[in-house]
Order: structure tokens, then sequence, then C-alpha cells
């Protein structure tokens, strides 16, 4: 099957470089490669364009569902393949939705691109197959938290975050919207011992006054608990929008 991807405008892929705007490669240079469909459902997701389809009533803050046809597009690995090259950088950046669920095509892909460093972006849910996981450089792993709305039986399994905690590759990125929100990473940093300095805090937010504001009381949560903190560069720098 062929990959199927989220759209940054009617048939035009979510295929674009950029800098990363978040986590340990913040400030890099690289393509960034959107795909389509996720198998959970945040309610603060800011692309819900990539899973929230016309009949999912699944809860959203915005409430807003979006027509399939115009915001996923299937294309064959060689074709993404070459848009990829033609951005001319060394590093790509695997997002979604959920871009382990499409495993399979996304392996083909990578035969192609040998010499590209690949990042993952994952919930923590899913596994690569291993033709797909011997060629990833890195995974930004996201567990999603109970202020996302997907229950904890969905969302936190147990042998996958054991896996993760213990993949070098692996770097876990915690979306934050309240001080409480610390105390659940705090619980899952004592369970499943991830390192400290792998692991991000991020404040939930899609403009630049939300972001600082929540970084302002995040920050020395950082500070006291050894972790990390990560901003959202892009929301800066572009706003809350596609392809950026």
């Amino acid at each position: 099957m062929p990959l199927v991807l989220a759209t940054q405008a009617p048939g035009e892929p979510e295929i674009f470089a950029s800098v990363q705007g978040e986590g340990p490669s913040a400030g890099m240079p690289c393509t960034f490669l959107r795909l389509s469909r996720c198998n959970l459902a945040c309610r603060w997701c800011d692309t819900a364009y990539t899973w929230r389809f016309e009949g999912d009533n699944r809860p959203h803050r915005d409430d807003v569902d979006f027509e399939r046809k115009t915001n996923q597009l299937s294309l064959d690995e060689e074709e993404v393949a070459r848009r990829i090259l033609a951005l001319g950088q060394k590093r790509l950046v695997i997002t979604g939705g959920e871009p382990l669920l499409q495993a399979p095509a996304l392996a083909r892909l990578l035969d192609l691109l040998p010499d590209m460093h690949v990042e993952v972006e994952t919930n923590g849910t899913t596994k690569a197959s291993t033709a797909l996981d011997i060629r990833i450089d890195q995974f930004n792993v996201s567990p999603k938290l109970s202020h996302s709305g997907n229950p904890a039986e969905l969302a936190l399994l147990p042998e996958r975050l054991d896996a993760y905690a213990t993949d070098p590759r692996a770097w876990f990125k915690f979306v934050i919207a309240q001080p409480e929100d610390v105390d659940e990473v705090l619980a899952l940093h004592e369970r499943y011992r991830f390192r400290p300095d792998h692991v991000f805090l991020m404040p939930e937010g899609t403009d630049s006054e939300t972001l600082r504001t929540r970084e302002k009381w995040l920050a020395p949560l950082c500070v006291e608990h050894g972790f990390r903190l990560s901003d959202r560069l892009h929301i800066h720098l572009f706003g809350d929008t596609r392809g950026t």
C-alpha cells in the first residue's frame, strides 16, 4: 500500500523544509514528512486534520471535523522520496498523526533514502517493524497524559514504555497544560526509570502568549525535578499553520 499523507493544501502533501521546533533537535534544519491517521484522539491536538474526519465524534476542544478528501493524500514511496530529496536536507522528521501505523510503507521509503538521518515522532503506543527500526536514528516519544482525554489503557502501554525507556535512541516529550500534569510525569518516571536528561516538559499551546505564560511556571518545575524544557519554536516563528 502507498503512504497516506496529510496535506498542507488540497492535493499538496505536507512535505516541507523547516527547523525542528521541539525536543532534543530543536533548531536543526530538516525535512518534515507528515502522515495521516492516528490511533489516539487528544482533545488539544493541533493536527486534528490528520485524524478527525467527517463522522468522527471523538472529543476535541475545537469540535471541528475535516473532509477526508482534501486533508488526506496517498502517494507511492518513490514519489515521496523524490520530494524529500528535492528539498536538500540531511535530516528527516517523520510525524503525524501516528507514523508507526504505516511501518511497512515507511520501511520501503527509507530504503530509498539511505543517507538520511531519521527522527520519528510517536505517541509511544506502537512498535516499529524490524525493517523500519533499523533505519531510525531517533525516537521522539510523546506519551499522552490524562488531560489529553485518552484513557490510560490505550495511551500508556507498559510493554511499549518499557521498551522505549531502555532504548538509547528514545527521547520523551510530555505535553503540560497545568502544574499538576507534572505529577503524572513523575509517577511515570518512577515506574519506567526514564533517563532524566532524555525527558522534556513542553507547554501545551498554539500561540506565543500561552506558551510563554506556561513556561514561566514550567521552567522552575524542570529545575526542581531535573527535566528539560522544550519550547515550540515553530509557533513563535510561523504561528499554528501547516507546512511550517
